[in-house]
């Protein structure tokens, strides 16, 4: 039977690409393209199930798909229950971040206690957050477009991953306070890691040497870098 890797379409995806093929795994199909979500390989033993990048965690714990690729964002909304994460795979980084509109001062409410409204979808990641500091926050759980929470006054602030903060800026937001580093990793339902050990391990370390490979490359080009400056 072949082997089920769960991915979604994107960013994600299209930074995977290489850590599969370094696995000798080819997609038959482009993702962007195709309206398939199914893909077969170049190996007849693996295929790939395109889903909601908040839906590959549960695929992978419930067995429908034997590894996946997701970021750690949605593992931690989802808790991790029945998945083996042996790898930060360092790829789609991004910053979890608190945001608010331009002028809000965040400090000051935080020292008056206010109690804020704050519009996300991670809502346990920000409510672990915000009782670590003794915050009384409202949280509005919304799905996207989390900048125009604050723009409408629905919410005082926002909690959402920022990339470039480029979108933040284009919307009069700030980041005020970053809350956890973010990148996706690779997770391994724990019933298959046992029944399809032989498949599975050279995967799994095709994957760690690449990220290895790709850590010492990194790590050479900064301190080249560093030394012309």
């Amino acid at each position: 039977m072949a082997l089920t890797v769960a991915l979604s379409r994107g960013r994600i995806f299209d930074e995977t690409l290489p850590l599969l093929a370094a696995a000798g795994i080819v997609p038959a199909d482009d993702p962007a393209s195709s309206r398939k979500l199914i893909l077969a390989t170049n190996r007849a033993d693996v295929r790939i199930v395109l889903v909601r990048a908040t839906d590959v965690p549960t695929y992978v714990q419930y067995g429908a798909a034997d590894l996946g690729i997701a970021g750690k964002d949605v593992l931690l909304e989802h808790g991790g229950a029945g998945l083996y994460q042996p790898l930060d795979l360092g790829i789609a980084r991004c910053r979890m971040m608190v945001a608010v509109p331009v002028g809000f001062d965040y400090d000051a409410a935080i020292r008056r206690g206010a109690r804020i409204k704050v519009a996300t979808k991670y809502l346990d990641t920000a409510r672990k957050h915000f009782a670590a500091k003794g915050m009384h926050v409202d949280l509005i759980k919304l799905y996207g477009s989390m900048e125009l929470a604050p723009l409408v006054g629905l919410a005082q602030a926002i909690v959402d991953l920022v990339s470039t903060g480029s979108t933040l800026k284009a919307n009069d937001l700030v980041a005020v306070e970053e809350i956890m580093p973010i990148s996706a990793r690779l997770v391994v339902n724990q019933a298959a890691l046992k029944l399809e050990h032989r498949s599975l391990q050279p995967i799994i370390d095709a994957f760690r040497t690449a990220v290895t490979t790709a850590a010492v490359r990194a790590a050479r080009r900064s301190a080249g870098a560093s030394r012309r400056a």
